[in-house]
């Protein structure tokens, strides 16, 4: 189901509802750049245990605003009032200074925030701390690639970011749906992905210390989009985190065979 909301500062988000339309509200936050459109498989799953899950508006047809990482929850808000996320998250410093205009983040202590990291996404967030200018006409002509791509292409286009484990499962209907995500999320414009960007090397807007609801932290040993020790380092900071730390996952994978399980554990919990 296709439909929009308003957010009380009055913008239009485009969200897509699936599942068990009856069922707990469930309230997905996918990579960047993405859309609001749903995963089949994960949809399926979803509605026969009971989930309605509600993609967030991100790229695409939503009404944009710069913002951070923690003020997304408005947003979800809006669009539905449960939420998991789809992917592990990168932690970024907190403790920056919250009007500082210039973008550049601390990596927490404790935590080598690029070890790990595929050479794609280095690149691309050292630009984005060096030189804005050249980060966003980076980001336009990366836009105007994916949007010429096909789902063929996306191995190539990927490589410096795909293990084995994760070249192994972007073929076929993973391959068609983020092939499609991309192209629709960013047919309006870069700005969202700009955005994203932008809130990830950005102070948070909370601290993790005070999160006080039930969190389950997946990640996988063989990722290199987002490094596992990111996750690692999300399950020792999160009060009461249960971890799931998989030697034998990466990034894609969990989307393909892992979202069954935070089902389940969501379904525990409501």
């Amino acid at each position: 189901m296709q439909r929009t909301v308003r957010t009380p500062d009055g913008r239009t988000l485009a969200v897509e509802t699936a599942g068990d339309l009856a069922g707990h509200p469930v309230l997905v936050h996918m990579g960047t750049p993405n859309s609001r459109h749903l995963y089949g498989p994960n949809v399926a799953d979803a509605s026969e245990r009971g989930l309605s899950p509600t993609a967030r508006a991100m790229s695409g047809r939503s009404a944009r605003r710069l913002r951070s990482t923690g003020s997304r929850c408005g947003d979800g808000r809006a669009a539905g009032p449960t939420c998991w996320p789809a992917r592990p998250c990168s932690p970024i410093s907190s403790r920056l200074p919250r009007h500082s205009r210039r973008l550049h983040h601390t990596a927490p202590k404790g935590l080598d925030w690029f070890a790990g990291m595929g050479e794609d996404n280095v690149d691309e967030f050292q630009l984005l701390l060096s030189d804005q200018n050249a980060a966003r006409a980076k980001i336009d002509k990366e836009r105007d690639e994916a949007l010429a791509a096909s789902a063929g292409d996306l191995a190539q286009m990927l490589e410096s970011l795909l293990t084995p484990v994760d070249a192994a499962v972007l073929e076929g209907k993973m391959a068609e749906y983020l092939s499609y995500a991309d192209h629709e999320g960013l047919a309006p414009g870069s700005q969202g992905w700009w955005d994203d960007s932008c809130a990830q090397i950005r102070p948070w807007g909370f601290e993790l210390a005070d999160i006080a609801v039930p969190v389950l932290v997946m990640h996988g040993r063989q990722d290199k989009f987002v490094p596992f020790a990111h996750g690692q380092w999300l399950a020792t900071h999160i009060p009461g985190a249960e971890a799931r730390l998989l030697d034998d996952d990466g990034h894609l994978t969990l989307t393909e065979h892992r979202v069954g399980e935070v089902h389940a554990w969501l379904s525990q919990r409501l």
